[in-house]
């Protein structure tokens, strides 16, 4: 049974370049990547699309700031909808979806967020962590509702805050961690071992 996926990101790239190396090596389950769409056109994540031979997609945002326009969002909706993907996953998009994009995809849009949620939401959730000093952070996989960063948890990955880290130390331990956790929910998703909200 296949359990095709869409991925959205903004920047390089790396948590669906973790997805697509673990689907390469076939240790992604049943999940197969239909397709990488990033809201920026020179990001990373596009470049990924030639390396791993699938279709990589801009789609123009519609405007600057947190949100697509209304008539982005729609063209959003429709391009992934044509897909037909069993999952949505938000890898590093950087933009809040609004309530119209979720109902279209009920139960099937997740996030990957840089915080042992819910500590640390919104941006610069790593940073946040550092500065308040917490002794332990990590990374959240959940599913996304209209409220930012607040939908139900599916799994989390804890990173240990030693004292000599430094932010750019800690940055990278906890992409290590978002790298092993997202393949790993996606894997269970697409066996049915993580039940949908």
């Amino acid at each position: 049974m296949s359990y095709p996926i869409v991925i959205l990101g903004s920047g390089r790239g790396t948590n669906a370049e973790a997805l697509l190396k673990a689907e390469s090596k076939k240790k992604l389950g049943a999940a197969k990547i239909a397709a990488v769409i990033s809201d920026h056109e020179d990001a990373g994540i596009l470049a990924l699309g030639q390396k791993y031979k699938v279709p990589a997609i801009y789609l123009d945002p519609g405007r600057k700031g947190a949100r697509l326009s209304e008539a982005a969002e729609q063209a959003y909706i429709e391009r992934i909808q044509s897909f037909s993907p069993k999952l949505i996953v938000l890898a590093g998009f950087m933009r809040i979806i609004t309530r119209p994009f979720i109902e279209a995809f009920e139960g099937r849009v997740i996030n990957l967020h840089p915080s042992l949620l819910p500590s640390f939401p919104g941006m610069s959730a790593i940073q946040q962590a550092y500065e308040h000093g917490v002794k332990i952070t990590g990374c959240t996989v959940h599913w996304v509702t209209p409220a930012l960063d607040a939908g139900p948890i599916i799994a989390q990955k804890e990173v240990r805050i030693e004292e000599t880290d430094t932010l750019d130390i800690l940055t990278k331990k906890v992409h290590i961690a978002e790298h092993a956790l997202l393949p790993d929910v996606v894997t269970r998703l697409s066996k049915g071992k993580i039940a949908a909200v």
